[in-house]
């Protein structure tokens, strides 16, 4: 973490009672996306509160040996220049193949025209892509990482 981002994380700690701080997991800072365009649209609809759920390749996880996110973890969103944006803390972790995700969690990704239809095509083209990037394979039936989050700062 970079200090303009611990000093943002450190203002949001101090703001909330201790008890609470003992229910965070983990924290990390991050982009949500792989580019500059959607890392910075992706900030704005999470601070925007649009944005309250994100997926990711479970694949993914497995060959790159990383434990799956866990409730309770805060991130600090940046934007693609590492500038943090809000704090959301995770409130649910699920496991789903690609071709059972529900519309209601498509439209908690808040993008596009937040339809099922927009979601499911442009999530078939990124995970297609990214799956090559990372040495995985991605199919209809591969499983996703289910994310759901609120913002809790800047409230």
């Amino acid at each position: 973490m970079t200090p303009q981002q611990e000093t943002f994380l450190n203002q949001y700690l101090v703001s909330v009672p201790k008890n609470y701080c003992e229910s965070i997991t983990d924290t990390i800072a991050e982009c949500f996306c792989s580019d500059e365009y959607n890392a910075n649209q992706c900030a704005k609809l999470i601070n925007q509160g649009t944005k309250r759920a994100s997926c990711s390749l479970k694949e993914a996880y497995d060959i790159e040996n990383e434990p799956l996110p866990k409730v309770g973890r805060l991130t600090i969103v940046l934007n693609w220049r590492q500038e943090p944006v809000c704090i959301i803390k995770l409130t649910d972790v699920s496991i789903c193949p690609f071709n059972q995700v529900t519309e209601e969690f498509a439209r908690l990704e808040g993008e596009g025209d937040l339809s099922y239809q927009w979601w499911h095509d442009a999530h078939i083209q990124f995970f297609t892509n990214y799956a090559k990037e990372v040495g995985a394979t991605f199919n209809p039936d591969s499983e996703l990482v289910l994310e759901r989050f609120e913002k809790v700062y800047p409230l």
